[in-house]
């Protein structure tokens, strides 16, 4: 898979090329570790800098310290260099659009804003669609 997504590179600015992040997400996915739930879900995010960064379900036998697919995103994110994610594809265990859980939204939005793009069941749609009114750091700052 790593060649895959070494040669994957997109220039800052183009189109989103929503198949292959669905592609690689799926991919990404047979590599989850879901021996309790069963449920492996795979994450693709394109970055500002033409990356993609993977992520996938880690669950653990102490069932509130499991990993979401998008954990392990994020964290890729940070530890390949950074940037802010543009577009990202969250996928099921049958390849098909999964709607991160709320925490993962969160997450979304912290490293992604307002104006990512999350492919979802009912088509693609910006954070703000999916997490209106969203807490953010500006909410912090505020006194």
């Amino acid at each position: 898979m790593s060649s895959l997504i070494d040669s994957f590179h997109t220039p800052p600015g183009s189109p989103v090329d929503w198949d292959a992040l669905r592609r690689y997400a799926t991919e990404v996915m047979e590599r989850a570790y879901a021996p309790y739930s069963h449920y492996k879900v795979g994450v693709a995010g394109l970055v500002d800098d033409g990356r993609v960064v993977l992520g996938c379900n880690v669950e653990n036998a102490a069932y509130g310290v499991a990993l979401c697919a998008e954990c392990g995103m994020v964290s890729a994110l940070h530890s390949t260099g950074g940037g802010r994610l543009v577009a990202v594809a969250c996928v099921d265990q049958a390849g098909k659009p999964l709607m991160p859980c709320g925490r993962c939204r969160q997450l979304l939005w912290e490293n992604g804003g307002p104006t990512m793009q999350l492919m979802t069941a009912s088509g693609v749609k910006t954070m703000d669609e999916v997490l209106p009114d969203a807490f953010g750091v500006e909410d912090l700052n505020k006194k």
